[in-house]
Formats: C-alpha cells, sequence, structure tokens
C-alpha cells in the first residue's frame, strides 16, 4: 500500500493510538471490516509473503493461532492494517503511539519507523526464540489483583530467593493489576502468598512466561536480528514499554526493544506519560478492546475508541475529527 507521508497528515493534539500485544488475537478477526476494506487482506498478503507463511489463514481458521510465533505477526499485521485503514479513511495522525509488550512493534511500523516486513520478520523470530527459551510446562504467568506493585515485586523477590529459578513482575498493567512471570513453581508460590495477603491471582493461559530473566537468553540472541534491520526514529513519537519513555537515537530503540523480552512492560507509566503529555483520547488500534477498556478507567481520559469492526472505525473517525479537526 503506498500510504500518505504521516507530516502531510492533519495531526491530533489530544489523541494517542494505542497497540495491543498477545492475549487479545481471536479467530475471525477483522473478518468483517476486512469485507469492507481491501486494504486489510492486501495488508495481510504483504507480511504473509515476509513471514513464508498464510497468517490470514491462522487468524480466520485459528490453526495455529495461540502458538507464540505465529499469535505475533499474526497480531502485528492486523494492527497494522486497522492503522492504514484509519489514514485511508481519513483519520487524523495521532500525537503519540504506544505498543503494549508486542504492540509496541506496531506502533513502531505506524511510525514509519520500520517495515512491515521486516517488523513481521522480526516478531516471528521472538515468537520462535521466547517459545524455545523455557521448555513447555515450565514457565508460567499470572495476573495479580488488589496488592500494590511495591508488595507484588516483594512477593516475588522472597520467592526467587527461597526457590530454584526466578519469578519477575512481568506487565504493570493498572494500579492493582500486576502480572507475574517466571519459574512455574515459583510463580504458584507468589499466587498462594498474594491470595495469602488478600489479593487475587489469575493464572494466565500462556506458553511462554514473558517479560521476565527467563528470557535473557531470547533477547541476546535477538539482539542481532534487531541490529541486522533498518530502523529509523519514528515520524510519530513511541512511548516504549521498559522505561515509558520517548528514544531519542535508534541506538536507544533498539536498546529497549532487547530488554523489552526481559524486562517488565511499564504500561500504567506509559499511560501516565500520555496523560501528562495532555491525551484525553485514546484509540485502540488492534483485535479487540483490551487497553481502551483499561484506560477507560483513567482519571483525565475523557473517551477511548476501538476500530476492530466497521462501526467502531466509524464511530471513532467521526468523533476524533469532531472533537480535534478544527485544532489539527
Amino acid at each position: 500500500m503506498s500510504a500518505k507521508r504521516l507530516e502531510q497528515i492533519a495531526q491530533a493534539t489530544k489523541t494517542a493510538f494505542v497497540f495491543p500485544g498477545q492475549g487479545s488475537q481471536k479467530v475471525g478477526m477483522l473478518a468483517e471490516i476486512a469485507e469492507q476494506f481491501s486494504s486489510v487482506r492486501e495488508t495481510f498478503a504483504e507480511a504473509s509473503e515476509a513471514v513464508g507463511f498464510d497468517l490470514w489463514h491462522i487468524a480466520q481458521s485459528g490453526e495455529g493461532l495461540n502458538e507464540t510465533a505465529n499469535t505475533q505477526p499474526v497480531l502485528l499485521t492486523a494492527s497494522v492494517a486497522l492503522w492504514r485503514v484509519w489514514l485511508e479513511q481519513g483519520g487524523l495522525a495521532p500525537k503519540f503511539l504506544a505498543g503494549h509488550s508486542l504492540g509496541e512493534y506496531s506502533a513502531l511500523v505506524a511510525g514509519e519507523a520500520i517495515t512491515l516486513a521486516d517488523a513481521a520478520k522480526l516478531v516471528h523470530l521472538r515468537g520462535k526464540l521466547m517459545q524455545s527459551a523455557v521448555p513447555q510446562g515450565e514457565g508460567a504467568m499470572a495476573a495479580i489483583l488488589g496488592l500494590a506493585d511495591e508488595q507484588v515485586l516483594a512477593l516475588c523477590e522472597q520467592a526467587t530467593q527461597a526457590g530454584q529459578g526466578s519469578v519477575d513482575a512481568a506487565n504493570y498493567n493498572t494500579k492493582g493489576q500486576v502480572v507475574v512471570a517466571g519459574t512455574t513453581a515459583l510463580v504458584e508460590a507468589v499466587m498462594a502468598e498474594a491470595k495469602e495477603q488478600g489479593g487475587k491471582a489469575i493464572a494466565l493461559p500462556v506458553s511462554v512466561p514473558s517479560h521476565c530473566l527467563l528470557m535473557k537468553p531470547a533477547a541476546e540472541q535477538f539482539a542481532q536480528a534487531l541490529e541486522q534491520t533498518a530502523i529509523e526514529l519514528p515520524r510519530i513519537p513511541v512511548i516504549q514499554n521498559v522505561n515509558a519513555q520517548v528514544a531519542t537515537d535508534v541506538a536507544q530503540l533498539r536498546q529497549a526493544l532487547t530488554e523489552q523480552l526481559y524486562k517488565s512492560v511499564q504500561w500504567t507509566n506509559t499511560v501516565q506519560s500520555l496523560q501528562d503529555q495532555g491525551i484525553g483520547y485514546i484509540v485502540e488500534c488492534g483485535p479487540g478492546t483490551v487497553l481502551s477498556n483499561m484506560a477507560k478507567r483513567l482519571p483525565n481520559i475523557e473517551k477511548t475508541f476501538a476500530l476492530d469492526t466497521p462501526s467502531r472505525m466509524e464511530d471513532a473517525l467521526n468523533a476524533i475529527l469532531a472533537a480535534e479537526g478544527t485544532n489539527a
């Protein structure tokens, strides 16, 4: 697709786009919107050619969809497809971009820091390296609810010191919701102790313990692929996961992507940073509504939107244009 350059597109001043990560995939995603906009299938064809297998078939049939090496390029492509539809329909470019875990790569493609083809290859490799880093069943993730971040961090440190392996705070999603990841037995120990302290603990149905020290060997291999991939600073600022900051040079950007594999996703700080920058509208660009639903609870976010159906796309286009069109 020959999209208009971002500098030629009017830019909103209070809108940020956020891109979801693993867990947002579902069988049949984007089927309805693909019937209306041919660029969706064209985007999937472009990414499929890059990775060498049919991503649209996986998305629609569900065959292998939850295998990490497949999930990542499928979700990336779905998010980029929706971004392209947004621009084609005259949507304003946002002030900031951010992506949760895998979604950071979608944000970088949207910001023209990296091509879709290169990003698809990278996340396919990322998924394979993550899957092979920890044998099946030896790693786990769990959501801890109702405890302060400091309490969860202390539980992880205690379990790591007492057991064999490690467990870390993987995702700071919102206040009172932290995902932990690591060695299965230690994740279970953190879950049990969290319940003792009055919190809730929910085991997550994942095959890979992401964003923890168990992923450091994968990160070291992945860094080599990042070095060999052409990357520029994005044309729209992208707030990165590991530090909730915008990289000022490409070396910083690559380093943050490497560290993202084994360090915590600072999503709470990322959204707080968006609010500090005056963002009032959050648009989730990907399948589902996970990130937009979390943002609804934030005090300074006036409205959230999703884009994954024709009606949602139309509602978001009209609302953002009405709110920001005169300011852009």
